[in-house]
């Protein structure tokens, strides 16, 4: 009896280790998937603010930057290669104005009769004064959609490792213990950082058709998972919210 106790501790030991070694090495994946990230945003986006001319290298960097996350999804339904074509639009129209061609800015220098409104920024500058705005938009602005997106990127990556690692399985624990659909979660996560960050019109009206179009595909999929897990899924369904996560 004896030594049977002393297995079971030694094998509970052994357990708790690998579970404390596995949170460890996800938080060192964490730390360094957010550094990198930081350092790719502060090198694509955060050096380009304030350009007055157009910078189509800018434009296709940072396009190529954000469909890396393309390889994360899977392509099998049409309707997820159709949210992922309004994704990818939704980013080559962000930064198409954002280092192209600025139409917002025509529009509301136009309606607001300004000679010369090189950004959205600028213009809130005027209306707000330029050391207000600045200081708010250096220090808690551009800060915040920073994390924003990178929450979104960390769910992104991190909910593609939990389905890998399942091997086809129902995942229930880690980030899909809290919503049912961390991966979609991501993608307004990221898009929304970005919206906040430099507001266009189109991007301000596609938003909204992205929450659409990724609500839609979670409903479908939720549909296929019941009809293969049944009373498994339909359980962890009623105690898991989709892609607000209860407090």
């Amino acid at each position: 009896m004896v030594e049977l106790r002393k297995q079971h501790l030694a094998v509970s030991t052994t357990q708790t280790r690998e579970v404390n070694m596995s949170k460890f090495k996800n938080l060192m994946l964490v730390i360094v998937l957010a550094s990198v990230f930081f350092v790719c945003y502060y090198l694509l986006s955060g050096k380009g603010f304030g350009l007055e001319q157009s910078n189509w290298v800018l434009v296709i960097l940072n396009i190529c930057f954000f469909s890396i996350f393309f390889l994360f999804i899977n392509y099998r339904r049409k309707l997820t290669r159709r949210s992922s074509s309004v994704y990818l639009a939704f980013i080559a129209a962000l930064y198409a104005e954002m280092y192209g061609v600025p139409l917002t800015m025509f529009v509301f220098t136009w309606a607001f009769g300004y000679k010369s409104v090189p950004t959205f920024e600028f213009l809130l500058s005027g209306l707000l004064g330029t050391d207000l705005f600045y200081t708010v938009f250096k220090y808690f602005i551009f800060p915040a959609t920073a994390i924003i997106m990178v929450v979104g990127m960390l769910l992104i990556v991190f909910g593609w490792k939990k389905i890998h690692e399942s091997k086809g399985q129902l995942v229930t624990t880690g980030i899909y213990g809290r919503v049912r659909h961390p991966q979609y979660l991501g993608f307004l996560l990221l898009t929304l950082g970005m919206n906040l960050e430099w507001t266009t019109i189109f991007t301000l009206l596609l938003w909204p058709v992205l929450v659409f179009v990724y609500y839609r595909l979670a409903k479908t999929e939720e549909k296929e998972s019941e009809n293969r897990f049944g009373d498994e899924y339909r359980e962890y369904k009623r105690a898991v919210p989709m892609f607000i996560p209860r407090i």
